[in-house]
């Protein structure tokens, strides 16, 4: 089941509310029967903010493409000789 809890339960029980369905993972919170927000533990908080590069003011749009971690698995030695090879068809 989904962990969700609403506003009006925050407002009764407090930071006590929190913390029981943060056991369970990232709770959903409901306002007005509709989702409004989630609560994320400060771990995982960190662990979400540490896959994305920073964005400075002023940081260029390559600059930024640089700043991006690598996700792929080819080496650039593979990725040179692949264009090579395409190259001299």
């Amino acid at each position: 089941m989904e962990n969700t809890i609403t506003i009006s339960e925050i407002k009764r029980r407090g930071m006590a509310a929190i913390t029981d369905h943060l056991r369970l993972g990232p709770t959903h919170v409901v306002k007005r029967n509709k989702r409004a927000a989630v609560i994320l533990s400060e771990d995982e908080y960190q662990r979400l903010v540490a896959q994305h590069a920073p964005h400075l003011p002023g940081m260029t749009a390559l600059e930024w493409l640089i700043a991006q971690p690598s996700t792929g698995s080819r080496s650039r030695a593979a990725i040179d000789a692949d264009l090579q090879a395409e190259r001299s068809w």
